[in-house]
């Protein structure tokens, strides 16, 4: 029996690519209009800042996704100072993502069923605690939410077995009785299967190949129809 329900954050809850996209833009904004900085240089100067940070903290760390290191790096390399611009890019870019944010289609009312059938739901994501916290709370998905394990209290990130222990862990189960849900197919759903959880792959529309060795859904529209399809999935 499916006793917990762990989501994935990014690009299973909402679209990142898209916030991302206006995030990114409101970062060169802020560059064109306080260093003269135009593409591709801004582009070139913004890898090279993501490079070096994660030479300084490494590549499967929770730090790795913070943008303030990475506008850190992106000073440094463009001789700026560090205050006001570390501060202001990132609030800069947190801020445009998390106001172009939408839940997809059905996720809030499947959050609603599965709290009103009982079954707990968990959330397991690669990132900072901070802003995946200010995530959920803006998508609406708060309220339903019974435990959280982000890569940076985990001290690793997806797929590594102790992450996803720790999910079980906090779910109270054991991890035959988990479903995880995840748009990454190497790190939410090939990640939970061996560590014994029931690993399902969110394909954001796209129509799966036959044949897959995990199961897949590709909406969340049909509610209902979705917890079903998950709280079925061992018997």
């Amino acid at each position: 029996m499916i006793k917990t329900v762990i989501f994935d954050i990014d690009n299973t809850l909402y679209d990142f690519d898209r916030a991302n996209r206006f995030g990114m833009e409101a970062v060169r904004d802020y560059c064109r209009r306080s260093f003269g900085l135009e593409e591709p240089h801004f582009r070139e100067y913004y890898r090279k800042a993501w490079r070096m940070a994660e030479e300084r903290v490494g590549a499967d760390t929770a730090a790795i996704h913070n943008r303030m290191l990475r506008f850190q790096c992106m000073m440094e390399l463009l001789g700026r100072p560090l205050f006001p611009h570390v501060k202001t890019l990132a609030c800069a870019y947190w801020d445009t993502v998390l106001e172009q944010m939408k839940p997809y289609p059905g996720i809030i009312r499947l959050f609603q069923t599965l709290h009103e059938d009982q079954i707990r739901i968990g959330i397991g994501t690669d990132m900072t605690a901070y802003i995946q916290y200010r995530k959920l709370e803006e998508l609406g998905v708060s309220p339903y939410v019974d435990l959280v394990v982000t890569s940076e209290e985990a001290g690793v990130e997806k797929p590594d077995p102790k992450f996803f222990g720790l999910c079980a862990e906090k779910a109270g189960c054991s991890a035959e009785e988990c479903a995880f849900i995840g748009d990454n197919v190497k790190k939410d759903v090939q990640g939970s299967i061996a560590a014994g959880m029931h690993g399902i792959w969110y394909s954001q529309g796209a129509e799966p190949e036959e044949g897959l060795p995990y199961p897949v859904i590709s909406s969340f529209e049909r509610a209902e129809e979705v917890k079903n399809f998950i709280t079925d999935l061992d018997v």
